[in-house]
């Protein structure tokens, strides 16, 4: 028996079924370390699923303040074998080189990290005008996202993030951490030069205040998520304008901040 999805491996395991305890093999989904090389400097070590990891450099780079035009970019190198990602880039911003030293650990899964605090998202461009979209398209849209990791269906542990429009979504990636996944649609909206402002922003993970400064830094208007919102996510959205939609599950939803961007 082999893993169906290739970034899933089988390992022993012993299951207990109907009064029953049964050695098996189990489908469970690959984490690896990926060491982020800029301009050949180490700068940081994530751990992620090994798949779209030039999107994962890019958005973190992109996010993280590092660059911030496209244009910047000279190469970058995927390593799979090694575990690294090499990224050549001209107009690196000195302020984020000095924030080097100020790595802080966030409440993501996968050992989320920031160079910055998350009270720079007032750095962050307003909300833009964004879409409106209504109650059941917003549930369709979870619905979707739900249904679009077939490596969750086979071994879970991962999460999922998506960028849509009120009619479908348009961007899908997964990862065993909910930042790398938000990451990952980041950094592929900036190497392939895709509009983000019309767009709205998916996650299966709660938003926390990290998280909404990743959907400020790129640029949506509109963030969803089948989990809740934290107190500080929520006084960020309150200044940057973006609206928070969350407990998207059965019937129901909350609609956290920005009310008049979603309908009945």
């Amino acid at each position: 028996m082999t893993a169906a999805h290739p970034r899933a491996r089988l390992r022993p395991a012993r299951i207990w079924r109907d009064g029953a305890l049964r050695e098996v093999e189990v489908p469970v989904v690959r984490e690896v370390a990926v060491t982020l090389r800029l301009n050949g400097r180490e700068l940081i070590t994530l751990l992620a699923s090994d798949d779209a990891l030039e999107f994962l450099a890019a958005g973190f780079l992109k996010g993280e303040g590092f660059v911030s035009r496209r244009e910047d970019i000279a190469a970058i190198r995927v390593d799979q074998e090694h575990g690294a990602v090499d990224v050549d880039a001209a107009g690196v911003d000195p302020m984020a080189e000095r924030l080097l030293e100020r790595r802080a650990v966030t409440s993501g899964c996968g050992k989320g990290t920031t160079f910055t605090h998350a009270l720079d998202a007032l750095q962050a461009r307003p909300a833009p005008p964004g879409p409106r979209v209504s109650v059941a398209e917003v549930r369709r849209l979870v619905q979707g996202l739900l249904a679009g990791s077939a490596l969750y269906r086979e071994a879970g542990g991962v999460h999922s993030a998506a960028l849509a429009t009120p009619a479908g979504i348009v961007l899908f990636r997964d990862d065993i951490g909910r930042h790398n996944a938000v990451d990952k649609i980041h950094g592929e909206c900036f190497l392939r030069d895709i509009p983000v402002e019309d767009k709205i922003l998916l996650t299966t993970g709660r938003i926390s205040s990290e998280i909404l400064v990743k959907a400020a830094k790129l640029g949506v208007a509109i963030l969803v998520s089948r989990s809740s919102a934290t107190d500080l996510a929520l006084e960020l959205a309150g200044r940057t304008g973006i609206t928070v939609v969350g407990q998207v599950r059965g019937g129901g939803l909350t609609v956290y901040a920005g009310e008049g961007r979603v309908s009945g």
